[in-house]
């Protein structure tokens, strides 16, 4: 039996988009078994977009790479952070001890209890520490969730303001007001969907071309700024942003002056301190995909520093030898 299309239908049917190209690859001795399709863009020191790869117009969700756009905010709203607690409010951290140490501390800082945290309980992010948590008997707490950071600072910023903490994740309370005021201003667009992040706070959808743009923004702020602060906190402290085994650590030790932040589904963003910047997204949310991609972006714009080697490198192994790796294909 065969079924008809009519012209009204097919008019209200959107196109389909060409599919992305490959950024990357996995080859397993010696024979390619996967491809990873995603869109990038690079923007020069004039915020120009130098080159690009794929759709990079289109809206997409940042993830975690908002973080320093919500921390910035977080401080637009009065809240006090610095140094290591400031770089802990933009992190996804690992969960390894100093993180889990600053957390509470900041948490007792503020008059709060690990309970009040608006975050979902979990364990730590990184699999060594997670491994290690559940050895010594522990089970998921909100501490130890990745954004724990941020949530922290959420409630310091609505106690400042003597705003309500209850509904503090609402898009329609105060500090997501000024959240999404912050995202638009950084990146130079409206959002363009409102979402719900993993850690259950609303996320602003808006395109890589814009997430480019509001992480050079944050790089280029004048000194003192609420989003200079917040890039200074992080190029300062990296270990707490992501951890001491993560590639964002690896990037802004190596790279002098780099701002680096991933996200789930495969989102990274960075920006160089002369004002180049790059956000890619890869499409079916491989994040093995994002250091060889991210290296071998940074390599094509230069950089005054070397890549560091170990960005590159994504291991693929059988019976526990090397027997091939994800790699860039661009």
């Amino acid at each position: 039996m065969s079924t008809t299309v009519s012209a009204s239908d097919a008019s209200s049917t959107p196109a389909a988009l060409p599919a992305p190209p490959v950024l990357a690859e996995a080859v397993r001795s010696g024979f390619t078994e996967s491809r990873h399709r995603g869109s990038l863009v690079a923007l020069g020191p004039d915020g120009a977009v130098e080159w690009s790869l794929g759709e990079v117009t289109a809206p997409v969700f940042p993830r975690s790479c908002v973080k320093p756009l919500q921390a910035a905010a977080v401080l637009r709203a009065g809240a006090e952070l610095s140094g290591e607690r400031l770089a802990l409010a933009a992190a996804s951290h690992s969960g390894e001890p100093f993180h889990l140490d600053l957390v509470r501390r900041l948490l007792a800082e503020h008059g709060l209890a690990e309970d009040e945290l608006t975050c979902p309980p979990d364990l730590p992010l990184d699999r060594v520490e997670a491994e290690r948590w559940l050895a010594a008997g522990g089970r998921p707490s909100r501490a130890a969730m990745n954004c724990s950071g941020k949530h922290t600072a959420f409630l310091a910023a609505c106690d400042a303001n003597g705003w309500p903490r209850a509904g503090c994740l609402d898009p329609g309370h105060p500090l997501q007001l000024l959240v999404r005021e912050t995202v638009e201003a950084a990146a130079g667009e409206p959002v363009a969907h409102t979402g719900t992040d993993g850690c259950g706070a609303p996320l602003f959808a808006f395109s890589l071309t814009g997430l480019a743009r509001a992480f050079r923004a944050l790089v280029l702020a004048a000194p003192g700024s609420p989003g200079r602060r917040v890039a200074d906190a992080m190029r300062a402290h990296p270990e707490y942003v992501a951890g001491t085994r993560r590639a964002d650590t690896l990037l802004m030790r190596g790279i002098p002056g780099a701002l680096a932040k991933m996200g789930a589904e495969a989102v990274q963003a960075v920006a160089l301190p002369d004002g180049r910047a790059l956000a890619f997204k890869i499409e079916d949310g491989a994040t093995r995909a994002l250091g060889p991609v991210t290296a071998r972006a940074l390599e094509r714009m230069g950089t005054a520093a070397p890549v560091p080697a170990g960005l590159a490198d994504a291991p693929l192994t059988g019976g526990g030898e090397r027997v091939g790796e994800i790699r860039a294909t661009f």
